[in-house]
């Protein structure tokens, strides 16, 4: 008998993004991480969402990923 790993639904809210290619750039950084299934941006709210194994990756992986494409983001309850 195997036991899954939960997976995370982690929520970010991101600043800087000037155009919606920049979803596109945090799209590919983020889901490059082991352990993520799915990431969405949404542009208008500045709000990333991802679905993740935490005992692979972590939020603060994701956030220095998102950094790393050059904007900064920080967990949100919303």
């Amino acid at each position: 008998m195997s036991t899954a790993t939960p997976i995370a639904h982690t929520i970010l809210r991101a600043d800087g993004f000037t155009c919606p290619s920049c979803v596109s750039k945090i799209e590919k950084r983020v889901g490059r991480l082991a352990g993520v299934q799915e990431v969405s941006v949404k542009f208008a709210s500045g709000r990333v969402e991802v679905d993740h194994d935490p005992s692979v990756t972590s939020v603060d992986e994701i956030v220095a990923a998102i950094a790393k494409a050059g904007y900064t983001a920080v967990p949100s309850a919303f």
